[in-house]
């Protein structure tokens, strides 16, 4: 089991989900909808934390959680399979890309053990915050540049 405290997942987990659907929005070029976003990023939450219960390996999880964003894009938000498909394997590896980056820094530059940091709750979420900002940035600078350029499509208000 890869269980994580309540505290990780109000600092980590809440975030990180609300992180995966607004990407969802972004990567599919759709225009913000704050009721399917909160919506959304509950269930997907509430999956991510739950599945963290199951007796499975670690990364079992993280294919888990790429197949609940693809079918939650294609239920809640209507995009086409194929599309949910290709963005929700971008956001798992855009994430383990900042997160891999992160744990480099902590390692190397910082010398700090993962071990260490893996054994305490507050120093993950901490030593964690880095990875998570940066893959904001990235997010939200992806959607503000469609934004700008008028490139995000608009969902039909009674879906949910």
């Amino acid at each position: 089991m890869l269980k994580i405290s309540m505290f990780e997942f109000l600092l980590r987990g809440l975030p990180e989900a609300f992180l995966f659907v607004f990407a969802a929005f972004a990567f599919t070029k759709t225009k913000l909808h704050i009721r399917k976003y909160i919506f959304a990023s509950l269930i997907l939450a509430s999956i991510a934390y739950l599945i963290r219960f199951l007796p499975i390996q670690y990364g079992v999880n993280s294919i888990l959680i790429i197949f609940v964003i693809i079918v939650m894009m294609n239920t809640i938000f209507k995009i086409d399979m194929i599309a949910a498909i290709r963005t929700g394997i971008a956001i798992i590896i855009i994430e383990y890309i900042c997160e891999g980056i992160n744990v480099f820094l902590i390692q190397v530059v910082l010398k700090i053990d993962m071990n260490y940091v893996f054994s305490n709750s507050e120093l993950k979420v901490l030593y964690g915050v880095p990875s998570l900002v940066f893959f904001a940035l990235i997010i939200i600078s992806y959607y503000l540049i469609l934004n700008k350029r008028k490139q995000l499509r608009v969902i039909a208000d009674g879906e949910v």
